[in-house]
């Protein structure tokens, strides 16, 4: 992982960055300053490069636009990440965490299934020494987090089947001080989750039902925050059967919602924060193997209710709907789902932000919000009338589990809140988790998309 670090910065360093103002830049050395004169010249968010024969000097001109920084971060990674291995930045605190931030996250590689990697050499970013402990703390158990969200996303399902991500939610429990029970097929069987147990049928890996709680000795809050995740680690659609190219070549990455709540409550519990929080990740894969579940068949979910299939490829949302149901024993003050859902979502508003809607009182989704705003993973609030409920209403059973051919996004949002009794945000991340090609500091596969969100999501709505 990129470790940000501080230290006594040198002009000697091999890789220099300074985030230059329209004036009073002191300390810069005298052989940049045709090249500050320049980028002066230019607009905020320009930047340039003096090279020698092994070194690189660098200068930014201010932008207050954090994305433009990270943006510069990544490109910054592609001129000198192969070659040098420290990067050292001149700049006040917050514009050096933010390119930091930007730098970190583009370095990210994964290599694992490579029997020749071409690795990055850069590993450490340095930032100057008066910079606080606890903002560099901080971000680098950012970079911790993502990158986890990202290796799970990235990871194919031929290493990293439901137990094993299970598993995987065990060891970061153990790292970070937060609790967790992994419910077996016996115990998930026993507990009646026909959602969860339906879509398993068609595989010989058995689903399993985790629950992590990271709950500190003061938590600001008397009901704890719910996470929920859907957690497919692998979805050929079953027998409702996807194709191929472009639709399940890439469907490892249809756990991302787990990976991001898992990946918010293991940075939350890292930064020792004094919120409350459960997650909830109910996973399996969904094949068109064995027994498995088939459009007409009628399945009584947790919470008693029934649901005519019609499209096993519309899984996720039957495995959530136990998770959510499970939720009501904690009386939690919110429950937040996060899945890749639809691609009624991706379709409606790209790969740039997540959707989101629910019943939760405004102050939720306006911290939401703006937490999307400051760490540019961006929510757009989707209507939520109960209009759209009449389109997942069965003619044989409670529920369907296919709406109509509009708004897809909607009526599945509208299904999963039957299931909830707690005030409630649907998070629908198909679009932003996962990227066919490379996208500056967000890379290409997982993203590791709302773990950022979901972290500041906490430390806004709940501080002090």
């Amino acid at each position: 992982m990129t470790q940000i670090r501080k230290s006594t910065l040198s002009d000697t360093a091999k890789v220099q960055v300074w985030i230059i103002g329209k004036s009073k830049n002191k300390n810069l050395p005298e052989g940049i300053s045709n090249l500050v004169a320049k980028l002066q010249e230019k607009k905020a968010g320009s930047w340039d490069y003096l090279k020698s024969v092994d070194s690189y000097s660098i200068v930014i001109h201010n932008t207050d636009n954090d994305e433009e920084l990270r943006i510069i971060g990544a490109e910054l990674v592609n001129l000198v990440a192969k070659e040098f291995s420290e990067i050292q930045i001149h700049a006040k605190e917050e514009r050096a965490l933010v390119l930091a931030e930007g730098i970190a996250l583009a370095n990210y590689q994964f290599l694992q299934h490579f029997s020749k990697p071409s690795k990055n050499n850069l590993s450490t970013i340095f930032l100057n020494e008066e910079i606080g402990d606890q903002l560099i703390n901080e971000l680098n158990n950012i970079i911790k987090a993502v990158y986890w969200a990202r290796n799970v996303v990235n990871t194919p399902v031929s290493h990293l089947n439901a137990t094993q991500l299970a598993d995987e939610v065990v060891k970061l429990g153990e790292e970070a001080k937060f609790s967790v029970q992994v419910l077996q097929k016996a115990q998930i069987v026993s507990l009646k989750m026909g959602g969860l147990l339906a879509v398993n049928r068609g595989s010989i890996d058995p689903p399993t039902f985790t629950i992590a709680e990271y709950k500190p000795r003061k938590p600001i809050n008397k009901q704890p925050l719910v996470l929920v995740g859907k957690g497919v680690v692998y979805d050929t659609g079953g027998l409702s059967l996807k194709p191929t190219p472009g639709s399940m070549d890439t469907m490892k990455s249809d756990m991302a919602g787990a990976a991001a709540v898992i990946g918010a409550i293991y940075l939350a519990a890292l930064q020792k924060s004094n919120v409350h929080m459960i997650v909830l990740v109910p996973a399996t894969d969904n094949r068109p193997g064995m027994n498995a579940y088939t459009p007409g068949d009628v399945i009584t979910m947790f919470n008693g209710s029934t649901v005519e299939v019609l499209n096993t490829d519309a899984e996720g949302r039957m495995i959530l709907a136990d998770a959510l149901s499970y939720a009501d024993k904690f009386d939690p003050e919110l429950v937040i789902d996060a899945a890749t859902l639809t691609g009624a979502a991706v379709r409606a508003i790209g790969t740039e932000a997540s959707i989101v809607m629910g019943n939760a009182k405004d102050k939720y989704f306006e911290s939401l919000e703006k937490s999307g705003r400051i760490v540019h993973e961006r929510v757009v609030r989707f209507p939520f009338w109960d209009d759209y409920k009449k389109h997942m209403l069965s003619k044989i059973a409670d529920l369907k589990n296919i709406g109509t051919a509009n708004a897809g996004m909607i009526s599945a949002g509208k299904f999963l809140e039957t299931f909830v009794n707690a005030p409630y945000i649907h998070m629908d991340v198909a679009g932003p988790t996962w990227l066919d090609s490379k996208e500056n500091y967000k890379g290409v596969g997982g993203t590791g998309s709302g773990v950022r969100l979901l972290y500041q999501f906490v430390k806004l709505h709940y501080k002090k």
